[in-house]
């Protein structure tokens, strides 16, 4: 399949704030007041990611994350809206977020995301997804459907 260029519906993305003073800085992540009403998240994680590394390209069946990219480190995000009941499926979006534009996302079920380290160091990422990873107590299977093996995929990293 190939994919057009441009905005996808249901994707969310938020400039972040940041807050400087003599001590360092602040960013709100994430307020329930701001969140969506059909969106909470069930848990949180932070990874770091080195120079040149990709994760993904992946997708949930079920499940949302909200990704804070923050800094240290710039990514660039790739998105691909494989809902076919979507007004905009057959898309793809890329966006380019870290230090150098903090920004908190939300990526719904169905829409096919990675993102890469495009900087010279480490880098940081947040997720708050709306779904526990892998059920209550790890005990049921993980919402995954990978792609970054498939020798047919059509989700290229450039």
């Amino acid at each position: 399949m190939n994919y057009e260029e441009g905005f996808i519906h249901d994707v969310s993305v938020k400039p972040l704030s940041r807050f400087d003073d003599k001590r360092g800085w602040l960013s709100e992540m994430f307020r329930t007041d701001e969140l969506p009403e059909w969106f909470r998240p069930e848990m949180a994680y932070i990874s770091m990611t080195v120079p040149g590394v990709a994760r993904g390209p992946h997708e949930h069946v079920a499940q949302t994350d909200y990704f804070c990219f923050i800094g240290p480190g710039n990514f660039k995000v790739y998105l691909w809206d494989t809902r076919k009941g979507s007004p905009t499926f057959g898309t793809k979006q890329t966006l380019l977020c870290g230090i150098d534009a903090p920004a908190a996302m939300i990526i719904p079920a169905g829409v096919v995301h990675a993102y890469k380290n495009v900087s010279l160091e480490n880098g940081i990422v947040f997720n708050a997804p709306d779904r526990l990873y892998a059920g209550s107590g790890k005990r049921e299977p993980v919402d995954e459907i990978r792609h970054e093996d498939a020798a047919d995929s059509t989700f290229i990293l450039d």
